[in-house]
């Protein structure tokens, strides 16, 4: 029979602290552990006996006897009755080798999708700063008293209904509250079952994406456009092709590869602020009637248009079931909320449910209970009309603005539609640059360029939504010193 190892156990290593909360024998065990992994306690030497060591160290034997008992549940020690416990030889783990400089370290390597992933666009902007992020709303007049009722109301009586992961297309009552308020609103021809809530406008594409491209297939997508969406069917393995807009709309010319799937932003163009056409529509049902594609109708502000009334969604337009339409509650109600669906045709509705549950992609019951609350009493209805009207006053005020202090140095562009507007850089004035410097001023901003991807764009996408006067006074005063800081080094 082997002999067990004698060696000296290093108490002086150990460190009892008594001021932090960590129990002392979960001290014990952290720092025993971590010997061992590290094979300052040789494998197969033994440890002191509980007695000894609650003595030497003047602590209680229980103590001892809790550390011991947890490093031989997870096999760091081996114990027998009445033998003192025992290190047992585990591999060796290339994580505790010492500190080692993080270059020298083996990188596992990712996926094809991993690495694009990883690598596309995001702008989130930064809370406590002016503002100007594209589509953010104003959250200073968001009823959060009646919201907070209606949360609370549904968290203290949901029972068993609410607090499951049934209902993964989404909780009946909102889906009937969002088929009443899109039949009404914009014109779209849906019943509840064709709903689909998802957790934002961002993870509806991404579903799609699964559902509806191979690697290889032909999106088209409109340039400039929304990058978000974009990335999305990039990482899904698409050939991305520009379906050009300009100040004249989107150029409806039939591309040289039919796409299996065309996304655009037809009530108010992303980030142009324009609208859709009755030709242009017609032509674009024309192209994907004759290549067989699926749209993608994402109703991008469709709510806030400023000249005329709201025009109708595309998709009631639709009579050969090809478009999805894509909307969400950020621009409506707050970000956070993380709330959006689809309308799907008929011809997806059935597998649907297998497809959410495989994701994962399905939002909480308790905040779709609220929300559908929140639609049914007619709060969203009062909300959305009296933020039209604010933010109409904002736009008006924020074009003059602009007007008086940065004439010089960029342009605004007329947009219809929105709660952001585009604004063309003069000169060479390099529009990361601008948006790097207003950062470090505190100054929310996204670069014009970020939009483009097989041509270039120079400017600036600027929110105006959630600024009073004087934060938007503050805020472009900011933005001039950027823009002027980066001419000077130009």
């Amino acid at each position: 029979m082997s002999r067990r190892r004698r060696q000296a156990f290093p108490m002086d290593a150990l460190v009892i602290d008594r001021t932090i909360d960590e129990p002392i024998h979960r001290q014990l065990y952290r720092q025993i552990a971590s010997m061992i992994r590290e094979r300052r306690l040789a494998p197969g030497s033994e440890l002191p006996s509980t007695r000894a060591l609650a003595e030497d160290l003047g602590l209680a034997r229980n103590t001892i006897v809790g550390a011991y008992d947890q490093l031989a549940t997870e096999g760091y020690l081996a114990s027998r009755q009445g033998a003192r416990p025992v290190v047992v030889d585990l591999p060796v783990n290339s994580t505790d080798r010492g500190n080692k400089p993080a270059a020298t370290a083996l990188r596992r390597p990712l996926s094809r999708r991993g690495e694009s992933l990883m690598q596309q666009p995001f702008h989130h902007g930064s809370p406590g700063r002016f503002a100007f992020h594209p589509g953010m709303p104003d959250s200073q007049n968001f009823p959060f008293g009646v919201w907070g009722r209606l949360l609370a109301r549904r968290a203290t009586f949901g029972a068993d209904m609410l607090f499951g992961t049934y209902h993964v297309t989404g909780l009946p009552a909102l889906k009937e509250a969002i088929a009443g308020y899109l039949i009404s609103a914009r014109g779209v021809r849906c019943s509840p079952e064709q709903i689909v809530v998802t957790t934002g406008a961002q993870a509806a594409f991404d579903l799609l994406a699964r559902l509806l491209l191979d690697p290889g297939d032909t999106v088209w997508l409109e340039e400039p456009g929304y990058y978000a969406a974009k990335a999305t069917f990039t990482v899904a393995g698409a050939n991305i092709l520009p379906l050009v807009v300009d100040r004249d709309g989107w150029q409806m010319n039939q591309p040289e590869v039919s796409p299996r799937l065309i996304y655009v932003t037809p009530a108010c163009q992303h980030p142009l602020g324009i609208t859709m056409r009755m030709d242009q529509r017609l032509r674009l049902f024309e192209i994907a009637e004759r290549s067989n594609s699926w749209i993608i109708e994402d109703d991008f502000d469709g709510e806030y248009r400023f000249q005329g009334r709201p025009v109708p969604a595309i998709q009631s337009m639709d009579y050969a079931d090809r478009v999805i339409y894509v909307g969400t509650f950020a621009k409506l109600l707050f970000p956070a909320l993380r709330l959006g669906f689809m309308v799907l045709p008929a011809a997806l509705c059935e597998g649907i449910p297998h497809a959410l549950s495989t994701t994962g992609q399905f939002a909480p019951l308790v905040l779709q209970a609220a929300l559908a609350d929140f639609i049914d009493e007619g709060h969203m209805s009062r909300h959305l009309k009296r933020m039209r009207r604010i933010y109409a006053e904002r736009r008006k005020f924020f074009y003059e603005l602009c007007e008086t202090e940065l004439a010089d140095h960029m342009t605004l562009s007329a947009a219809e539609a929105g709660i952001q507007v585009v604004a063309a850089l003069h000169e060479s004035c390099d529009d990361r640059a601008v948006v790097h410097c207003a950062d470090k001023l505190g100054v929310n901003a996204s670069p014009l360029s970020k939009y483009y991807w097989s041509s270039s764009g120079n400017g600036l996408v600027l929110g105006y939504a959630a600024c009073n006067k004087a934060e938007s006074e503050a805020g472009i005063r900011r933005l001039r010193q950027a823009i002027e800081h980066v001419r000077t080094l130009s």
